[in-house]
């Protein structure tokens, strides 16, 4: 069984990830822009199944690897510290087309099955996700928690309820105030930017534990 204080990290962890206004909150944000609160809900719905799929990929894919070569832990870590930089980077210097992206959007209002099956795709395909599940979730792996693989899902259904939950929320605010979102991209462009330096501050905190460790190994 895993214990309390790696879930109460790895939720904390999750809650910063998805609150920063990364491709699927965007995306949320966008179809509550556009056709209101139920889409967005809809959408974030669909995100947090996708999301999940991709966590259950990593968890039985690089799990078992995981727990038999540590050197492919840190690898994986390294890398995915550096890319979440490289993902802040490029949300912060094309902030710009992003926004104008979510303010273009088809008049016609999809239905509720395809509305679910596009936030599926975006949150599936989300590489923030990818990186997050791969690199961030094995640091807070409970060494007396059983099997890697077990606690990597866990960690999955923890993160797919609280996209639900939070982006969900994103999407009901903005729906709730179209107009005020809408009528300035400032608004947009604030969230893009606190977005891209959360995803580097997260990426810095999974490089300085690994740095450390070289540094002065025990």
């Amino acid at each position: 069984m895993v214990g309390t204080k790696y879930l109460v990290a790895v939720t904390l962890a999750c809650i910063a990830i998805i609150l920063a206004p990364g491709p699927s909150v965007m995306f949320v944000l966008a179809r509550a822009i556009a056709w209101g609160r139920w889409t967005a809900y809809l959408t974030a719905i669909g995100n947090a199944l996708g999301m999940f799929s991709l966590s259950v990929v990593v968890a039985l894919g690089l799990g078992p690897i995981f727990q038999r070569y540590p050197v492919v832990l840190l690898l994986v870590q390294s890398l995915g510290g550096f890319y979440l930089i490289y993902l802040g980077v490029q949300a912060l210097r094309h902030r710009r087309k992003h926004v104008d992206q979510m303010l273009t959007v088809d008049e016609t209002k999809p239905r509720p099955s395809r509305i679910i099956r596009e936030g599926f795709m975006v949150g599936v395909l989300n590489p923030k996700g990818l990186i997050f599940f791969a690199a961030v979730f094995p640091q807070f792996i409970d060494p007396n928690g059983g099997p890697v693989t077990i606690q990597l899902l866990i960690f999955g259904v923890i993160f797919g309820v609280l996209c639900v939950l939070l982006d969900g929320t994103w999407g009901l605010i903005v729906g709730s105030s179209r107009d005020w979102f809408a009528n300035s991209d400032r608004r947009l462009l604030t969230l893009r930017v606190i977005g891209g330096l959360v995803m580097i501050t997260l990426g810095v905190l999974v490089l300085m534990p690994l740095g450390w460790s070289l540094l002065f190994p025990s």
